[in-house]
């Protein structure tokens, strides 16, 4: 559900937040510092403003959640919004939009002279060579890895070889099935591969290599990956950076690698890296005609080709970086959906015939109510039917937990001053500790462990997370838990049911809602203590 800004505001201050996220962080803190486009209004850019409160008006009546959008043309911003609690300054995961960073750092290391798309991949890490290496293995190059055809028969970025300790081992031991350039399969551990690369010819990961090279010069700050157990940046996932980061990255393109008349990026490579490479091939069962497939466009170095001759960065559950040539713009956007073509679908039929080849007449009626509308994007909390009052007394009481595979221990649900709770929950590690505004966001920080697409034990990333949190009672014995991991698409759920001295929770994400998957944690039982 969403709500104005205003109304999550009033939330906010109902439920007192100063939980040191909300002070340490204001809501102004990154604009005041941070490099920015320029802005204009729509009109003077030559987009409706009419067309992008029907892409707004088409958001709100999907089952897409937005968490984030900017659009640019001609080198302006024309529109932005943050859907609250998600904002401007706050960095967001990008899963495979990390792709095409990840080809840019290869770029960067082929302009210097350092590797050659046409190098074998083998001869990087001859060390980690199986005992016997196959033709297939001994003629995959690093243009191979770049446009997903290495030849394997299925995608080895499973949780196999996620939880091998030396990934590059395992990536080349892993059998080709296919004459590597010859078959296109959507490989995230060849992206890695050439992180792994770029990292053996330069000595940095590839976040520090890009840093002087791309975040520098765009004003792209507090960036942060993932990485592996080898200090290895994961390349084809796990880069963290803000929306108005991806717009500028988009801009760069678009530009031709150029950025404040200075060539940033080969104008050549840019070419290279975004047109037609390999064609995806076709789903058993289409479910739309090819041509309206924007995954069956072909494929580049790490962007793939779009309708209407666009390309795009884009990640899992919807992270786009969309680049428009043919009407000079950028669209970048940050979401939570099951249905990423359907995405792209209301791009194409609200914003792309919004945008004309000469500028509009100003409309500032039009226009004001268009900033009042993106300034006001917000998602609301979850609500139910039973009030406080009506619902069962739980508070202060804990709850001893029957053993476990997640070896909890204790749980506890009080509450608190002010209309919140406080959720505990003690396993072999100690107490964890969630404030819970009662159906309102409270802002803190959590080390419980995080939904994540690519989650793994081998994977180093921060251990502490920002969340929004809040609880509303279902019905008079179940107390259901939101936490909104708001630098992440996702939000976990859990559900606590209270009969007298026996409680019963449940865990849940939004990953497996979307999905419609059964959750494969264990219910948990507890007993009342004395």
């Amino acid at each position: 559900m969403q709500t104005t800004r205003r109304q999550f505001i009033q939330q906010l201050g109902l439920a007192g937040i100063s939980l040191g996220l909300s002070a340490a962080l204001p809501l102004d803190s990154w604009s005041k510092s941070a490099v920015r486009l320029p802005r204009s209004t729509p009109e003077a850019q030559g987009v409706a403003s009419a067309n992008i409160n029907a892409f707004l008006d088409a958001i709100a009546q999907s089952k897409h959640e937005f968490h984030s959008m900017i659009l640019v043309r001609h080198g302006q911003v024309v529109a932005e919004g943050w859907w609250a609690p998600y904002r401007a300054e706050l960095k967001h995961t990008m899963y495979s939009m990390s792709k095409s960073f990840t080809s840019t750092a290869v770029g960067f290391a082929v302009n210097e002279g350092k590797l050659k798309t046409s190098d074998r991949v083998i001869s990087f890490y001859p060390e980690y060579a199986p005992a016997t290496v196959s033709d297939y293995l001994a003629k995959m190059t690093v243009k191979d890895l770049l446009t997903m055809s290495v030849g394997h028969g299925v995608d080895p970025t499973g949780q196999s070889i996620r939880d091998e300790a030396n990934w590059i081992k395992t990536f080349l031991a892993f059998p080709i099935q296919n004459d590597p350039g010859s078959t296109f399969l959507y490989n995230s551990m060849a992206t890695y591969m050439c992180s792994a690369i770029v990292q053996k010819v330069t000595g940095q990961k590839i976040i520090d290599y890009l840093r002087p090279r791309l975040f520098e010069p765009l004003g792209i700050e507090g960036a942060d990956w993932e990485e592996d157990m080898l200090g290895i940046n994961t390349g084809g996932w796990g880069l963290r950076v803000r929306t108005e980061d991806m717009a500028k990255f988009g801009q760069l393109y678009l530009q031709k690698g150029k950025w404040n008349g200075k060539q940033i990026i080969p104008a050549a490579w840019v070419e290279e890296a975004t047109t037609f490479k390999i064609q995806q091939p076709s789903p058993a069962k289409p479910t739309r005609p090819n041509e309206k497939n924007d995954w069956l466009q072909g494929y580049c170095y790490q962007f793939w080709r779009c309708q209407h001759n666009a390309y795009r960065g884009d990640g899992a559950y919807g992270q786009y970086t969309i680049v428009m040539p043919d009407q000079d713009a950028v669209l970048a956007i940050t979401s939570e959906t099951p249905d990423m073509q359907g995405i792209l679908d209301l791009v194409w039929e609200h914003l792309l015939p919004a945008m004309k080849p000469q500028a509009l007449p100003a409309n500032a009626a039009s226009v004001n109510a268009l900033k009042q509308r993106m300034a006001a994007l917000a998602l609301l909390p979850p609500k139910g039917n039973v009030k406080p009052s009506e619902a069962v007394k739980v508070s202060g009481k804990a709850f001893a937990i029957e053993a476990n595979s997640m070896n909890v221990q204790q749980i506890s649900l009080a509450y608190r001053e002010g209309g919140t709770y406080q959720f505990m929950l003690k396993d072999a590690a100690g107490e964890h500790k969630v404030e819970v505004g009662l159906e309102k966001w409270v802002f803190g920080q959590t080390d419980l462990p995080r939904p994540n697409l690519v989650a793994s034990q081998k994977i180093k990333t921060e251990k502490i997370a920002k969340i929004a949190a809040s609880g509303t009672w279902k019905d008079p014995k179940t107390f259901e838990i939101t936490l909104r991991y708001y630098e992440s698409p996702h939000r976990n759920y859990v559900i606590c049911q209270f009969d007298g001295d026996a409680l019963t929770v449940s865990f849940d994400n939004s990953i497996n809602r979307m999905s419609g998957a059964k959750d494969k944690r264990p219910v948990l039982q507890g007993k009342a203590l004395a």
